[in-house]
């Protein structure tokens, strides 16, 4: 898939198979073999492993993933957490739409309660980690 753009910025997103393998990493303890990552990751079809492989790599290239050589084979793991991925990407996406004040009201305006419960918890979280009174 290729990069979008939302208002000013560009923001990137996944295609499918890069999806597939960032969410066989994220789910992994430790950085993983192409091998592995083909044998855990969920995909609709059969991919071959130099398909894999070649992603990985891709992938690598762009900055989202981490590899070191251990014996013959790369080994990767993500460069950030899904969380902290998400993060940046809706950050990149809120830079972009104009009024930012404007835009996080009409973001948190979808907010279920439980979420704005959970708002309230990470602000306060927030302002506790910045010294700052509540």
């Amino acid at each position: 898939m290729l990069p979008w753009r939302w208002g000013k910025v560009k923001v990137r997103e996944f295609g499918e198979l890069e999806a597939a393998i960032m969410d066989a990493l994220w789910s992994a303890d430790r950085a993983l073999a192409v091998r592995e990552i083909r044998e855990t990751m969920t995909y609709d079809r059969d991919v071959a492993y130099t398909t894999v492989m070649t992603v990985a790599n891709i992938l690598f290239n762009k900055g989202m993933l981490h590899r070191e050589k251990v014996g013959r084979a790369w080994r990767y793991r993500p460069r950030e957490s899904r969380e902290e991925h998400t993060a940046r990407v809706m950050s990149e996406v809120l830079s972009g739409g104009g009024d930012r004040g404007a835009t996080m009201v009409r973001l948190i305006e979808r907010f279920s309660d439980e979420e704005m419960s959970r708002l309230h918890e990470a602000l306060a979280e927030i302002r506790l980690r910045r010294g700052i009174a509540s």
